[in-house]
């Protein structure tokens, strides 16, 4: 029996609204979701965030994206995206290349290795997402992309 989060947090007191219970509910499950793909990652060497760049850059293709275009398509917003790819440049999972008529221009594309590495965790993630939701059936799943697609775009 799933228990409540009050009972989760050890809260007497009901929440104030139950917007904010709905509010709290997402922050602790989000937490919970990101907890188990951390450890899925964590002995790749890889945080969740370039995680995230990888599987981005390997639907980009070949032509890879610039770094706004990268920064505007993470699934939790980053203040130094720059920072991040120097690291993935460094750790050998991405490249980035100037353009050679726009000097400014700078595509990151991936290497063999982060394409290796991303391609290697497909199915450990696939694994973690069906042990985080599998219980729930196609339609509950569902309704719930639909209603989290509204907390997201309310208008």
């Amino acid at each position: 029996m799933p228990t409540t989060l009050l009972d989760e947090l050890r809260q007497r007191r009901p929440f104030a609204s139950l917007a904010e219970e709905v509010h709290l509910n997402l922050v602790r499950t989000e937490a919970v979701l990101q907890e188990g793909l951390d450890h899925v990652l964590k002995p790749y060497g890889v945080s969740a965030t370039q995680y995230n760049v990888l599987r981005i850059l390997r639907g980009a293709g070949p032509e890879g994206l610039c770094r706004q275009e990268i920064r505007d398509r993470l699934l939790t917003r980053m203040p130094d995206v720059t920072r991040l790819l120097d690291r993935m440049e460094e750790a050998g999972l991405v490249s980035r290349a100037r353009d050679s008529e726009d000097r400014r221009l700078v595509t990151t594309h991936l290497t063999d290795r982060g394409r290796e590495l991303v391609d290697s965790l497909d199915q450990p993630v696939a694994d973690e997402h069906e042990r985080r939701l599998g219980h729930l059936g196609e339609e509950q799943l569902r309704t719930l992309v639909q209603l989290l697609s509204l907390v997201r775009h309310p208008e």
